[in-house]
């Protein structure tokens, strides 16, 4: 990299960085400090992690600055920014930077440097926050999902059970399924593990990755289907308090570990099934 590149590298990350960081600043101290927020963190040094990763394939690419995509995308996502920014709406802020960073490496690199980058930059998304509007709609599908799910396995265990909308009746207690019980979040990460996993491991194959695509959402379902099942099974036979002690929580940790369980189990799956055969070509005159 010449002299003039470095310096031109080195100004768009101190402007990145004077833009953004009252970003995460204000990320930090505010939705990052909730529970159900705590993967954003992880999502943004993963993101910089797989970042760093590609810059020796970002260097490699030859550089054919002013691609002419750039500049309507940069100011597409500086757009997104003041709007968010100024009317205090995350997802145009937070979500501002992947168009943002993919203008600045396109005016800086190029279209080849932008293909390296861009799973970092899928990745991205993950932490962009989601509206109330939609996460409320979600949130009450599922609950009333796993609810449903729960109650049915409870019957057909032979369990004194009755469901009615999110509230289930187990003997003597009354289990109201919370927000949190929906596994909205839940699935959130684990999508973020399951693109990670499959980037990482970097199987060959459409169909392989396809299933393992499909799979995610509903094995993070499943899982969460385990965890809300424990926490019944504990309440019906430890009582309560011991359903919302050290139990509860570890129940949560049992969420993620069924569904990584799950998703390599699948993965393992795939890899022993036989590649597909092709048709014998032509026979030679």
């Amino acid at each position: 990299m010449t002299r003039a590149a470095q310096c031109a590298a080195t100004a768009v990350a101190v402007g990145l960085l004077a833009l953004y960081a009252p970003t995460y600043f204000d990320l930090a101290t505010g939705p990052w400090q909730a529970v159900d927020a705590r993967h954003g963190p992880l999502i943004a040094l993963v993101a910089a992690w797989l970042f760093w990763q590609s810059r020796a394939e970002v260097l490699r690419a030859p550089a054919v600055p002013g691609d002419a995509w750039g500049i309507p995308l940069l100011c597409l996502g500086l757009l997104l920014y003041v709007v968010g920014r100024s009317q205090q709406i995350p997802l145009l802020e937070v979500g501002s930077q992947i168009p943002v960073l993919a203008a600045v490496v396109l005016l800086l690199r190029g279209a080849r440097a932008l293909r390296a980058v861009a799973f970092p930059l899928l990745f991205l998304a993950f932490m962009v926050p989601l509206p109330g509007v939609l996460v409320d709609g979600l949130t009450g599908a599922l609950k009333e999902g796993v609810s449903f799910t729960v109650a049915e396995i409870l019957y057909g265990a032979g369990l004194p059970v009755a469901r009615s909308g999110v509230l289930l009746t187990l003997g003597q207690y009354q289990l109201l399924m919370a927000d949190a019980c929906s596994g909205l979040h839940s699935m959130f990460s684990l999508s973020a593990l399951g693109l990670l996993f499959l980037h990482l491991t970097r199987r060959s194959g459409v169909p392989h990755n396809a299933v393992m695509l499909a799979a995610i959402l509903p094995v993070a379902f499943a899982a969460n289907v385990a965890r809300v099942l424990a926490l019944a099974l504990v309440t019906y036979y430890l009582g309560d308090r011991a359903a919302q002690g050290f139990l509860h929580d570890l129940a949560g940790l049992l969420l993620f570990v069924v569904a990584l369980v799950l998703l390599f189990a699948l993965d393992a799956l795939l890899c022993l099934m036989p590649p597909r055969r092709r048709g014998p070509g032509p026979v030679p005159a």
